[in-house]
């Protein structure tokens, strides 16, 4: 019979060998009771074979994670830093794993999509379930639209059509995007995307529709003029959601003369009203009832040297509480900044549309991972997620956790704890108004035309004969 402490030993001892700081960290940020079931690798037959679903899956994230590596830079950090995460193998156990990326580019394009989608599906879902009421009770989810340009493959100019115009056609294939951003902590849902131009395309209200039937149950849907159209607010309360949507001036204006006015106070006016489609809605959205009704508010709320805010909403508030609440929406564009410029999800390198999308969904989870760090380092430095710098906080993830040297479990524990007590201090300016900072296009111009600037420079730079 072993001694009870000898037993104590061996089990310390399996636990050790079968730690994975990587594992680790999903489980220490994400805490989803079934992400093990998640993360399990299938049975494999191929005794030889390294990346495997599970080492696959990881390394996707892990790409973003490290700023958008190259497969071979993420091979190398794989085998540097997270060794821990492939199946015990003899080239593994020896050092001997080759640094080539093509064993893991086969991996990545045989990997099931729909594995990499229920991955990032759980654990979006999860955290933004798991947000804190943050308005009146209320969850709050942001929506916005993007688009990034993707390489010029003819597969993928296919799918997302390049923009064109009289001079024909642009080079790169353009995707939209529909992001859901959590009020709070800024984690996203797996965002909507289609093409954006070409017979196919879809439009931001088709979007939103999509991305508004996969919100929490209880969550207000905040949103900027572009949703404040009866189709959306119509989607809404179909799906017994609450909404404060902008209005333009022009349907502010349309609506205010079939309204009723109920409040009107020093620089806040609200009317009722029962908002029916127009013919126009009609027409363009066959699929909408004849006899459709939206009850809803419309305020309108004076600004200091600014032009009024006209707001629309179903819910029973008062105008300068809707107001205060619709100033919070720019923080959206901060969060599409952070995952597609800081995260650098605008430069995806895949050239096949699979891939494409198992390299968005990697930057999802990638960019959820961080703005859940910066969740639990907040909590720490008792402050609002939003006042700690996501760059920085993301800094702090890379040299702290994700380059971590081996450890124990015990050790381990002691390194997060470290990492959050340094990213609690990445604190930003505490302003009193949040700042809005409207993201920019800066199209690309083809190299073509750089090499012919060029050549003709050389050529003017050539001496008479």
């Amino acid at each position: 019979m072993l001694d009870p402490r000898e037993l104590e030993r061996r089990k310390a001892s399996e636990k050790e060998q079968d730690f994975s700081k990587a594992r680790q960290l999903l489980v220490d940020l994400i805490a989803l009771p079934d992400l093990q079931a998640v993360l399990d690798d299938e049975d494999c037959q191929e005794a030889k074979r390294v990346y495997t679903q599970a080492p696959t899956l990881a390394l996707l994230v892990l790409q973003r994670l490290g700023g958008g590596l190259t497969l071979t830079a993420a091979v190398q950090e794989l085998i540097k830093h997270h060794v821990d995460l492939l199946p015990r193998n003899r080239r593994v156990e020896e050092g001997t794993l080759s640094q080539n990326n093509s064993a893991y580019n086969k991996a990545r394009q045989k990997l099931p999509l729909q594995k990499v989608e229920a991955f990032s599906g759980a654990i979006c879902d999860h955290l933004a379930a798991s947000s804190e009421t943050v308005w009146q009770g209320r969850r709050v989810m942001i929506l916005d639209g993007t688009t990034i340009t993707l390489p010029p493959t003819p597969a993928l100019k296919k799918t997302f059509p390049p923009a064109t115009n009289q001079h024909g056609e642009s080079v790169w294939p353009v995707a939209m995007l529909m992001v859901a951003s959590e009020l709070s902590t800024g984690c996203v849902l797996v965002p909507e995307v289609d093409a954006m131009y070409g017979e196919n395309n879809s439009s931001e209200a088709a979007q939103a529709e999509r991305v508004i039937d996969r919100l929490p149950l209880d969550a207000l849907v905040l949103a900027d003029s572009g949703f404040g159209i009866f189709r959306v607010a119509h989607h809404c309360q179909s799906r017994d959601k609450e909404f404060v949507f902008r209005l333009t001036a022009s349907r502010f204006k349309s609506l205010k003369r079939k309204a009723t006015l109920v409040e009107d106070e020093a620089g806040f006016r609200t009317w009722h009203l029962l908002w029916q489609p127009s013919s126009h809605d009609l027409k363009n959205n066959p699929h909408l009832p004849t006899d459709a009704t939206v009850e809803v508010f419309v305020h309108q709320i004076e600004l200091e040297g600014e032009k009024d805010l006209y707001l629309l909403s179903n819910v029973e508030a008062d105008a300068a509480s809707l107001g205060e609440l619709y100033l919070r929406r720019y923080d959206i564009e901060f969060d599409i900044r952070d995952l597609k410029v800081t995260m650098d999800t605008e430069n995806i390198r895949a050239k096949k549309l699979d891939t494409v999308m198992k390299e968005l969904l990697g930057s999802v989870i990638a960019y959820n991972l961080v703005a859940q760090f910066r969740r639990q380092a907040a909590e720490l430095a008792r402050v609002k997620p939003r006042r700690l710098s996501f760059s920085g906080v993301w800094l702090t993830f890379q040299h702290h956790l994700l380059y971590a040297p081996p450890q124990t479990f015990e050790q381990w524990q002691a390194t997060y704890a470290a990492a959050l007590v340094s990213a609690a201090n990445r604190k930003l300016p505490n302003r009193p108004r949040p700042r809005s900072s409207p993201r920019l296009a800066h199209p690309r111009r083809p190299k073509t035309t750089k090499f012919q600037k060029s050549l003709r420079k050389k050529k003017e730079r050539k001496p008479p004969d």
